[in-house]
């Protein structure tokens, strides 16, 4: 059945009508002026560790919408650093890794959470229609579906339920403003182009 209510949206990046500017070069991150809303510590760990938040933005929408929690990204971010989530090498940023989010999200937040992989798109349907709610693994270039991704997976996006025509409604943390990042909605099919088959089930409460 449709989702009625749309939970509130967050970006990777704080000031989300800039993405196009963040992602074109025409702005730099460091400079986002509402950056502190994060949660870092200073304009230069915000700009260093936004393009690897996704997954911190699905968390953070996830979590206000299930459980009324409220944390910013960085407190996330932190979080999931403590548990493996994530790896900082001389070679850069390694993460996402979804188990130990798993685990924070079992462990601290009492959500039934769990990884899955191999996954259809049609499955995906399944679970929203039964109130369930994924974070799955898409590629980047979903925020303009009209065109071909190069692979599948790389980025992470929060879906949350079907519209009436059978769609995917999904939060996109580095959607195009209105065009691609709140309430998107895809055919399952579309969808299936930039689906990994993979990410995290958090079954309905």
């Amino acid at each position: 059945m449709p989702y009625r209510d749309v939970p509130a949206y967050y970006s990777q990046w704080v000031s989300s009508e800039r993405i196009p500017d963040f992602l074109s070069g025409r702005m730099a991150t460091v400079d986002d002026p509402r950056w502190a809303e994060s949660g870092a510590a200073s304009a230069e760990s915000y700009a260093r560790w936004s393009s690897h938040i996704c997954g911190m933005a699905c968390a953070k929408m996830l979590l206000e919408e299930r459980t009324g929690e409220r944390f910013t990204l960085f407190d996330l971010l932190e979080r999931s650093r403590e548990v493996g989530g994530y790896v900082v090498t001389e070679a850069g940023i390694k993460g996402l890794y979804y188990r130990p989010l798993v685990q924070l999200l079992w462990e601290r937040h009492a959500l039934d959470a769990e990884v899955v992989e191999h996954v259809e798109a049609e499955r995906l349907v399944e679970w929203l229609a039964e109130g369930h709610r994924v974070i799955a693994s898409v590629h980047p270039t979903i925020r303009t579906p009209d065109q071909d991704p190069p692979h599948r997976g790389g980025h992470l996006v929060y879906l949350f339920g079907l519209d009436e025509r059978g769609r995917l409604r999904f939060h996109n943390p580095s959607g195009l403003p209105g065009v691609s990042q709140v309430d998107a909605r895809l055919e399952p099919a579309i969808f299936e182009r930039f689906f990994a088959g993979r990410g995290i089930l958090v079954r309905r409460g």
